[in-house]
């Protein structure tokens, strides 16, 4: 079997037509990623669309794409060649686009752990730090320079995955490739206050609600934070909003897990998880259906507000006691 990143190098060089997707309600690395391979196809003189069963997230409206992104291929889409699906770890997290892609035609490029491989070439990495990284390899195998647009795009996914290179994912190559983009001019200063200040007053005022009700249990090792739906409609904010939220848990002394539970509007929660070091939160997620990484990781659970909390800090608890004493 080829590799699958030179396969997919090799389809990339032979084919004329693409779509590139990523997984719905994009975050910094999958929206960075979808622009950085739109910037390399168009360096390459391809014709491509950017699809996402989402809007672009406000956070973001400053990015440059090299197209823009729409909700369903169009019309023709059907004479692509290839879909290149990034950082969206199963075909489900594509939302309803999933169903318009033949997935004889659908080339997977993802770090998540677990991911199934649902196309016809996979090229899945969970030691990459991000899916960002990826690509920018892809483009180096192209010969297109980590320049320009380009060079601010895979920064953006590769800055927001790793928590501006701080989380135990970051690896040497990705730093190797930020140092390439950087002599060739990449300004990290002026790019990562676009990433960072973009908060809205509603934004700080929904923080300021969550984390005042944050809370600690098994002995001060595992840190809680709930979002209700009343919350955002009491501080007129979305979803998007709560992105980083659940960081500021594992910043108090002491804990080693995080737990972010959101309400969703057609009942259930959406959960995020998060660690430090040897605690592996992705098998409590994959012990509810989701997934993620090591140290990373999220899912749903059809239950109240409240008792999915109770829960899913129960499970962390479990994991955490063996290591932290």
């Amino acid at each position: 079997m080829p590799d699958p990143r030179l396969e997919i190098v090799r389809r990339i060089r032979a084919g004329q037509n693409f779509l590139v997707a990523a997984h719905a309600a994009p975050d910094g690395d999958a929206l960075g990623s979808t622009a950085a391979m739109g910037f390399i196809l168009e360096a390459l003189g391809k014709n491509f669309s950017l699809v996402n069963d989402s809007p672009v997230p406000p956070q973001y409206g400053w990015m440059d794409l090299p197209a823009p992104l729409i909700e369903r291929p169009r019309d023709d889409a059907d004479a692509y060649d290839l879909a290149i699906v990034l950082d969206c770890g199963d075909g489900p997290r594509l939302g309803d686009l999933e169903k318009l892609l033949d997935p004889a035609r659908v080339a997977v490029i993802d770090h998540h752990l677990g991911n199934p491989g649902f196309g016809a070439v996979n090229w899945i990495d969970p030691a990459r730090s991000a899916t960002g990284e990826m690509v920018a390899l892809i483009a180096k195998d192209l010969g297109i320079p980590l320049t320009g647009p380009l060079a601010e795009a895979l920064y953006t996914a590769m800055a927001t995955d790793t928590g501006f290179f701080s989380f135990s994912g970051t690896t040497a190559v990705c730093l190797e490739l930020i140092a390439e983009m950087i002599r060739g001019g990449l300004d990290v200063g002026t790019i990562g206050a676009r990433i960072k200040n973009q908060w809205s007053m509603n934004r700080v005022r929904l923080w300021s609600e969550v984390l005042a009700g944050l809370s600690v249990c098994c002995h001060g090792q595992v840190g809680t934070i709930r979002v209700s739906q009343e919350m955002f409609i009491r501080t007129q904010t979305t979803p998007e909003d709560c992105e980083g939220l659940i960081n500021n848990a594992l910043r108090i002394k002491g804990v080693q897990a995080a737990l972010l539970v959101r309400e969703l509007p057609e009942g259930g929660v959406k959960f995020s998880l998060r660690s430090v070091g040897a605690v592996n939160i992705q098998t409590v997620a994959a012990s509810f259906g989701g997934g993620g990484h090591k140290n990373a990781s999220g899912g749903k659970l059809a239950m109240p507000l409240a008792e999915a909390e109770a829960t899913l800090a129960a499970a962390l608890c479990k994991v955490v006691e063996p290591l932290c004493g």
